[in-house]
């Protein structure tokens, strides 16, 4: 019988395994405390059969690798995990003291610090950005709404950065971020922490010079937020999605002040549409990902309270109905929005209520992925439904300023002007 000895070091450090066939397993990185790879069977002495999952990197000493065929044994729609041979040219293992094998970072690129700012998440910041900035009803400048952007997007990579700089532990233990590239060791901590540094105060500065100084003071208050508040609070409190909330609902604030100077109604009903937005979106989300939170710790409402979750997801679609509504009522957008956006919001909370009246993986699906075309959908019939477009505005203040009366007035000061003047002679 061959028996498994089984060292684990420190959390983000390999796991190594050895059998009597000198054959080791090793996993990059330790996704959770038991691993599930074993030695299933040796039928003689020319194959090893060895079961395991696609986070498990295979590596047979040169012995084995030439006189014995290893089996892998998989699940279905699982790929094949990478065979590495121990005296093959490689730069990215190296032995280490204390570890059989380590992953050494590899040179930095543009495509790591991408990843190290999610660029995705960066990118659906930038956009409700720049929909709060041509939603406003104010003059569109082209140069402000770049650099709005700009800052925006350095400030939420700047915020991404450190958080995946402080849940590297964690991260390592979830199927759904044990691939990020610090938990990887593509980067240092030193390059996230640069990185975040730079993009931050970069982002700080171009809103603050190129753009107006409220929207610089939401961008910082954002990134302390989300950074010094909402990441730990994530492995004490489920509040952490109220907070989590409110720094979603902040970027559309932030274009909205940048194009205006200053914060009004409409900021508020885009801001409140961004909050709720965000509870059956992510409560869907964390719904199939219930295991890997409760791994790593993390205090979400899909693991302490499952009840709650599918509660709160209903409630908020109920109350981005309600918002929709009331946008006409204060004069932010005509009443096509309202009409438009119904049959919307409708299909919306028909989706989080059988989410929470089924609570399986296929409902919450279903409601995740139509949160996703439900924002930029609501975001645009908000654009076309604007109250003010300040454009044809131009073109009636023109018009008003060439109207009769003003003509009778114009005339009336010009002949008034060659007397006084002839009287002053």
């Amino acid at each position: 019988m061959n028996i498994f000895v089984i060292r684990t070091s420190h959390l983000i450090r390999p796991i190594n395994f050895t059998c009597s066939h000198a054959a080791n397993i090793y996993r990059r990185h330790a996704t959770q405390t038991n691993p599930k790879a074993e030695l299933s069977e040796i039928a003689n002495d020319d194959t090893v059969k060895i079961r395991c999952d696609e986070s498990i990197a295979l590596s047979l000493p040169k012995s084995v690798a030439r006189d014995k065929k290893p089996v892998i044994l998989l699940t279905p729609d699982m790929t094949p995990p990478p065979l590495v041979l121990p005296e093959s040219p490689s730069n990215e293992v190296k032995k280490t003291k204390g570890d059989t094998w380590a992953v050494t970072p590899i040179a930095p690129n543009h495509k790591l610090y991408l990843k190290l700012s999610k660029i995705r998440l960066t990118s659906l910041v930038v956009v409700t950005s720049m929909a709060g900035y041509a939603m406003a009803p104010a003059p569109f400048d082209l140069t402000t709404f770049a650099l709005c952007s700009l800052g925006t997007g350095l400030l939420s990579g700047a915020a991404n950065s450190i958080n995946q700089f402080f849940e590297v532990p964690f991260d390592a233990q979830m199927s759904r971020t044990r691939n990020r590239v610090l938990v990887k060791g593509m980067l240092t901590p030193l390059h996230a922490v640069g990185f975040a540094a730079v993009a931050g105060a970069s982002g700080f500065a171009i809103l603050n010079y190129g753009v107006n100084g409220l929207t610089a003071s939401l961008g910082l208050a954002n990134l302390i937020l989300y950074t010094s508040i909402y990441t730990p609070m994530k492995r004490y409190s489920i509040l952490n999605t109220w907070v989590g909330s409110v720094v979603g609902a902040i970027p559309p604030v932030m274009g909205w002040v940048a194009c205006t100077g200053h914060v009004d109604t409409g900021a508020w009903i885009l801001a409140a549409l961004l909050y709720a937005w965000q509870f059956p979106h992510f409560n869907a989300l964390s719904w199939n990902l219930r295991p890997d939170y409760s791994r790593a710790g993390y205090r979400m409402m899909a693991v302490t309270d499952p009840q709650l979750c599918r509660r709160v997801a209903l409630r908020y679609t109920v109350g981005i109905a309600g918002i929709s509504l009331l946008a006409p009522a204060l004069d932010v957008t005509n009443t096509w929005f309202a009409l438009t956006s119904l049959p919307l919001n409708g299909y919306f909370t028909y989706l989080a209520w059988q989410f929470y009246r089924k609570s399986d993986s296929n409902s919450s699906r279903k409601l995740f992925r139509f949160s996703l075309l439900h924002l930029p959908l609501l975001m645009v019939l908000f654009l076309l439904s604007k109250k003010r477009w300040i454009f044809l505005e131009k073109e009636d203040t023109l018009k008003s300023s060439v109207n009769p009366k003003n003509v009778d007035t114009a005339k009336h000061l010009i002949n008034i002007l060659p007397l006084n003047a002839t009287k002053a002679a």
